[in-house]
């Protein structure tokens, strides 16, 4: 079998080719197939940043009390206070996933975890409201 043979050519010749054109975008270890064209970086950007205006304008219209991971969980937290029973009876905590799931969803939309200036997911608001939250749970149950 001589593919094995013939990738190891095929990455010699390219390099090559790079090292004669004077090609220094290239980063050893990708395959120049894999390598988008300055085209493709500008088609890709430009709808990246279409889904990020998109994804802006998504809560425009919704009264801040209901989109704010925070006031939403103190809701929440106010209605186990005052009416445990009802609350223990809804199943909040099967709710609470799928109720924040699209607000979540939408502040991911531009994390990027493989940036070298990422945010950690422990760090952002929306981790903490639920952790807050649920530690506030785990003192009420105990």
């Amino acid at each position: 079998d001589n593919s094995a043979e013939f990738i190891p050519k095929c990455r010699t010749r390219r390099r090559q080719e790079r090292e004669q054109s004077g090609e220094a975008d290239h980063h050893e270890g990708l395959s120049s197939d894999e390598e988008l064209t300055p085209t493709e970086v500008d088609e890709f950007q430009k709808s990246k940043d279409n889904v990020l205006e998109d994804s802006r304008k998504i809560f425009e219209d919704v009264h801040a009390d209901f989109c704010d991971i925070r006031k939403i969980l103190l809701k929440f937290q106010e209605w186990k206070e005052k009416f445990p029973d009802s609350y223990c009876d809804a199943y909040i905590s099967f709710c609470l996933p799928k109720l924040l799931n699209p607000l979540i969803r939408v502040q991911l939309i531009s994390w990027n975890p493989l940036e070298q200036n990422f945010t950690e997911l422990e760090e952002m608001p929306w981790f903490r409201a639920i952790e807050e939250f649920s530690d506030a749970e785990n003192v009420c149950e105990s």
